[in-house]
């Protein structure tokens, strides 16, 4: 039972547990953070969710950066670990914020989240100031595809949870502040035959798109996907596009071009929503 456990674990946190300011710095009439913590267990994730958008006073959040903007590509037995900062401000300065990201249709029915490890310290972020009222704070998080990223059902668009504080009790919660992608790693190789080649003959080019498969930690073939034979001239650094082919019902490709002239074949992929861009290393022919 690979991550049901661990995705109900962390999504208990979907509500500032961790965001709890000290009780020497907050206002008696200021609500307990933790209070909003949704009821969860093992077994049950999201059983009650905290109040999208919550917010108590003028604690705001003015940026959330994930993975320095990039998607987040996962394969089948390497952790991921990526950075989340978050940027709040408050007139009485920031006293810690966080994010975490989550999948699913809303947080009663999210079926995944990544989560830093460290939610039980009284401050979760670790926060830079840049002025009296403003921080920005960043938290690492792990993509594990032998826990939290269980299966291919998490691949595509997550919603990230923000959240923060400010040193006078007051408090903001953004349910889903922004998006961003959880993908499949994906490969592709490329072989052009024969190796010389006669010019004028024909080129048979072969290869493979793949990508990871999270439900059996494996790789196997993308299928019907579109896909570029591009060749690049010896001397030169630019590919062009000769033709754009399909991949088949296991993944493979193969096509055929006339030998001209001495250079590198490739495959190029663009990539979808689940499943990022990959270029096959060219592979060089020797046309005589």
């Amino acid at each position: 039972m690979r991550i049901r456990a661990t995705v109900a674990a962390v999504t208990g946190a979907l509500a500032l547990s961790a965001l709890a300011v000290p009780a020497a710095q907050a206002d008696d009439h200021m609500p307990n953070l933790a209070s909003l913590v949704p009821s969860t267990s093992k077994a049950t994730p999201f059983a009650a969710a905290a109040p999208t958008d919550e917010g108590v006073g003028d604690t705001k959040i003015t940026g959330v950066t994930v993975n320095g903007g990039k998607n987040i590509v996962v394969g089948t037995t390497v952790k991921k670990s990526f950075t989340v900062s978050v940027t709040a401000t408050d007139p009485e300065g920031i006293y810690d914020a966080f994010a975490m990201l989550w999948h699913g249709p809303d947080t009663e029915n999210a079926d995944g989240a990544i989560a830093p490890e460290n939610l039980d310290d009284e401050q979760v972020g670790t926060c830079t100031n840049s002025s009296v009222t403003t921080a920005t704070c960043k938290v690492t998080l792990i993509a594990d595809p032998n826990e939290n990223i269980y299966s291919n059902i998490l691949a595509g668009t997550w919603k990230v949870w923000a959240g923060a504080a400010g040193n006078d009790g007051d408090y903001v919660i953004r349910d889903a502040y922004k998006t961003t992608k959880v993908q499949r790693a994906s490969k592709l190789t490329v072989n052009a035959s024969p190796e010389p080649v006669t010019k004028g003959k024909t080129i048979t080019v072969t290869g493979k798109l793949s990508r990871a498969n999270w439900d059996d930690l494996k790789y196997h073939g993308y299928t019907n996907q579109p896909v570029k034979l591009q060749f690049r001239k010896k001397g030169s650094d630019t590919y062009s596009t000769v033709k754009t082919i399909t991949s088949n019902s296991t993944g493979e490709l193969k096509t055929t071009v006339k030998a001209a002239t001495d250079g590198y074949f490739r495959y190029s992929f663009a990539g979808t929503t689940t499943t990022p861009a990959v270029n096959a290393t060219g592979d060089f022919v020797d046309v005589r």
